[in-house]
């Protein structure tokens, strides 16, 4: 029996998924894919999406925060985890207890570090250009590799840094590169695990980089890029939504908060079950959904559980609307949203079930 019961629900494909994770991996054979499944695996289930990997051989993944990492160790005991965000000093005993690799970004962890004699293993984040997290100076990045090294109860198991142009700016991304490379240069002896890439630098630039052993996929496992020339990947998520009310209005009847909208003529419109605590915002008011291939107007304001949508005589109670996957794309949201992809999708609030897809077929 179904526990889904709202007519409102995004449709994750999990045969995409692993096309997108095969992609990359095939553009880096000598490399290891860690797939990025931090804010619930950008929107599209955290703990399903790791299971369809898990099922075909995956044992690796990266996160942001503890609670995200706890969470999958809950449900898998023998997977390599690595938090790549903030960690607190009281955290580190939950990260030691529970296995999971964490990020050493600043001096002051690493003092924890030396302090903590429980048995842990690390990552080193270098900042090479970001100005996010990590260490900048290269001889103190010399001194603390060269130190966490020696400690019998530290497993200093990887390095890396993050880029911030990998998708628009090529100069800046090789000033980084270059500057990582100074790093790694610098050091008697690098971590076993040395990883750079983001997903855009993982299509565009990893083949020819020599001295990593992993990239890290994230928005492009969903099948998501910024990348204007996009890599051969397919969008993983569709939002959908059944029509639970059709108005007849009459000219001059309005719909909605604040009266927005109003009839110019008799006219046809339909309700969606869809709303701003959904991830559905407000400024989609000037968007469409697909109903029956067809694109038909979004009207009035969007209230926090429902929407409102212009349609025709072909149009039924029960009919589905597609907000975004087919003939709209997440970009195309996203564009009229004037944002990014990854917000469009991780704003899809839990409120929203996320119905697996697999050969065709729903994994409810």
């Amino acid at each position: 029996m179904s526990n889904v019961y709202r007519p409102t629900w995004a449709e994750i494909n999990l045969d995409h998924l692993w096309h997108n994770f095969e992609e990359a991996q095939n553009q880096n054979l000598t490399k290891k894919v860690i797939p990025v499944i931090k804010a619930n695996a950008y929107g599209h289930g955290a703990i399903e999406v790791m299971k369809h990997l898990y099922d075909q051989g995956v044992r690796y993944c990266a996160v942001s925060l503890l609670e995200e990492a706890l969470e999958l160790r809950a449900h898998f005991d023998d997977i390599d985890i690595l938090m790549l965000g903030p960690v607190m000093e009281n955290d580190i005993l939950v990260c030691s207890l529970n296995h999971i690799e964490f990020t050493i970004y600043d001096y002051h962890v690493y003092e924890s570090v030396l302090k903590f004699k429980h048995s842990m293993i690390c990552h080193l984040k270098v900042d090479t250009g970001m100005s996010r997290y990590g260490f900048k100076d290269v001889e103190q990045i010399s001194h603390v590799v060269s130190d966490l090294q020696k400690q019998k109860h530290v497993e200093l198991k990887g390095i890396f840094t993050h880029f911030a142009t990998a998708d628009q700016d090529e100069t800046f991304f090789q000033k980084q590169l270059e500057q990582m490379r100074l790093i790694l240069s610098n050091l008697k002896k690098i971590p076993p695990v040395v990883h750079v890439s983001n997903s855009s630098s993982t299509f565009k630039y990893e083949s020819k980089i020599e001295f990593t052993t992993h990239v890290r996929l994230g928005i492009s496992l969903y099948g998501l890029s910024l990348d204007e020339k996009k890599p051969n990947i397919k969008p993983v998520m569709t939002l959908k939504s059944k029509i639970v009310q059709i108005k007849e209005l009459n000219e001059g009847e309005c719909v909605g908060y604040g009266a927005t909208y109003c009839a110019t003529e008799k006219q046809r419109v339909a309700i969606l079950p869809i709303g701003y605590a959904d991830g559905w915002i407000r400024k989609n008011r000037t968007g469409h959904v697909q109903i029956h291939n067809k694109k038909f107007k979004i009207v009035g304001t969007i209230c926090m559980d429902a929407c409102f949508i212009q349609v025709d005589e072909t149009v039924n109670v029960n009919d589905t609307a597609i907000l975004f996957g087919d003939l709209i794309s997440i970009d195309d949201v996203a564009k009229r949203l004037n944002t990014i992809n990854y917000e469009v999708v991780t704003q899809i609030s839990y409120r929203v079930p996320r119905i697996m897809i697999k050969g065709d077929k729903k994994n409810d």
